[in-house]
């Protein structure tokens, strides 16, 4: 009898461990769930997958330079999912994708195993994303400066012109260099955080420089 509930003992708690190991990684795939939900859905050439990677990565960086600790759960769901408003089935017309990807993340967060105690400051940080917006948490902020320098420099131009209709629809080349000037004089002066604004004077020379060369081997854009 004491050999049977030793057995039954064991055998109850090689179940829980199973069921713990399951649930845990349950859990921790959340990440997973939210990358490939971004790579199957977010196609385009200057607000796609790419662009959130990059939006994560450099958040991260710009945020140990300048030694803030962030809470990397509401930087990684925000940095991946802050365009999602800007593609089907999440779109809503006439509405900013910023605050309506704020209003509906929780639906592709729910039942990932993503702490869900953390949305509202997912929220926030998707919400003043966009380089004229104010965030005010340092996930939104880092995040804010990661999106607005990746505006800037040669993956800015690539990002715009990426966009250019190959059969002659909107944007045209000229119209992608009116939105490349708009970024060079909007966005710097917007990059809030002291290690963004460190990066601003390279990048935003960077893009000068290519506007001013291209002017130069274009005849100032008319035959561009």
């Amino acid at each position: 009898m004491h050999m049977r509930n030793m057995i039954r003992i064991a055998a109850a708690v090689v179940a829980l461990l199973v069921l713990s190991n399951a649930e845990a990684a349950t859990s921790g795939d959340w990440r997973g769930t939210v990358r490939e939900l971004a790579q199957k859905h977010f196609k385009n050439p200057a607000w796609g997958y790419s662009h959130c990677e990059r939006d994560y990565a450099l958040a991260r960086e710009l945020a140990a330079a300048d030694h803030v600790k962030l809470d990397d759960d509401v930087l990684y769901a925000a940095a991946y999912l802050h365009d999602m408003a800007a593609f089907a089935p999440w779109e809503k017309e006439k509405v900013d994708h910023a605050d309506e990807a704020a209003l509906v993340v929780d639906t592709v967060l729910k039942g990932t195993g993503f702490p869900m105690s953390k949305i509202d400051s997912v929220r926030g940080a998707i919400r003043t994303h966009m380089f004229d917006r104010d965030p005010a948490a340092p996930e939104a902020l880092y995040l804010h400066d990661a999106d607005a320098l990746d505006w800037l420099g040669a993956i800015g131009v690539a990002r715009i012109f990426g966009l250019v209709d190959p059969n002659g629809g909107d944007p045209k080349g000229p119209e992608a260099v009116a939105m490349l000037e708009e970024n060079l004089a909007k966005v710097p002066s917007r990059v809030l955080s002291p290690a963004g604004r460190a990066r601003v004077p390279a990048l935003k020379a960077e893009l000068a420089t290519f506007l001013q060369q291209l002017r130069k081997e274009s005849d100032n854009i008319r035959t561009l």
